[in-house]
Parts: C-alpha cells; sequence; structure tokens
C-alpha cells in the first residue's frame, strides 16, 4: 500500500533553518521609524520578541528593565547618539553583559573597529535584505550560545 503524497507547499524561506529555538528578546534602536518598522517585521516573521525604541535615552532605561538578548542599535541618532548609548551600557553592572550590534546606514572600517573597541559586538550596515538580516542575527545569537 502507497502512502499518500505529502501535501505540497511553499519552499521554506531560507532563513527558516536559523529560526531561534526560543523567543529570543531583541531591541531595536533607531530614530527613522521607518526602519523600526520594517526591522521589527522581519524579526517577528524570523522569531524573535521586539521591542523598539526611537531615541537613545528610552533605550538606556528598556534595556535596563527588560533585558534583551540583543540589542540593534544605530548609530547616528539626534540627542544621545548611539556611540553614547553603547558606552551607557557597557559602564553599567546591570547592562553591560547585553549584547550590542551596531545599526548604520554608513560603513567605514575604522567606525567598525571603534565599535568593536568599545564593546559592539557586530555592525550591520543598512540596508539590508530580509534573509541577510535574519542570517546576520541567527550567527549572532550562535556565537552567543557557547557563553549562555
Amino acid at each position: 500500500m502507497r502512502e499518500p503524497e505529502a501535501e505540497k507547499r511553499a519552499p521554506e524561506p531560507a532563513h527558516a533553518a536559523a529560526q531561534p529555538a526560543g523567543r529570543r528578546r531583541v531591541l531595536v534602536v533607531d530614530d527613522d521609524r521607518e526602519i523600526l518598522e520594517l526591522t521589527q517585521m522581519i524579526l517577528r516573521d524570523g522569531g524573535y520578541e521586539v521591542r523598539t525604541q526611537g531615541s537613545g535615552e528610552s533605550a538606556v532605561g528598556d534595556v535596563r528593565r527588560w533585558q534583551p538578548d540583543l540589542v540593534l542599535l544605530d548609530i547616528n541618532m539626534p540627542g544621545m547618539d548611539g556611540w553614547e548609548v553603547l558606552r551607557l551600557l557597557k559602564v553599567d553592572e546591570r547592562t553591560s553583559r547585553v549584547p550590542v550590534a551596531l545599526f548604520s546606514i554608513r560603513y567605514d572600517v575604522r567606525e567598525k573597529v571603534v565599535g568593536l573597541q568599545e564593546g559592539a559586538y557586530d555592525y550591520i550596515t543598512k540596508p539590508f535584505s530580509y534573509d541577510e538580516l535574519l542570517e546576520r542575527i541567527s550567527r549572532i545569537f550562535e556565537r552567543l550560545a557557547p557563553r549562555a
């Protein structure tokens, strides 16, 4: 007796295999509302729990309260920029272990090196594709796994 044919399904997106096992929490910080909404949609589709903040000042408090598994932090923001947020997070005992990936439209090797020296875990450039962003976030969590 033959098994019934499997129901035809659309192929899984490239990032499907890389989806997080648990609901990892990601805080996205950017002063551009469109970038926040797009990034939030992509990460939620990828299985992440996402919060957004539109300023550095509000991000610092949210990291302290929510303790996300990762912060995606825009560098160029009015008021408290990403560099200042990164420094504040790294000197605060409550937030110093929260990984931060800098998130910028500019790609400058010196800026990336300085960011990593200041304690950033990664540097992601905008614009990005759907699959590219999910792949980068997945790789960050894979690299973090041995520490957990």
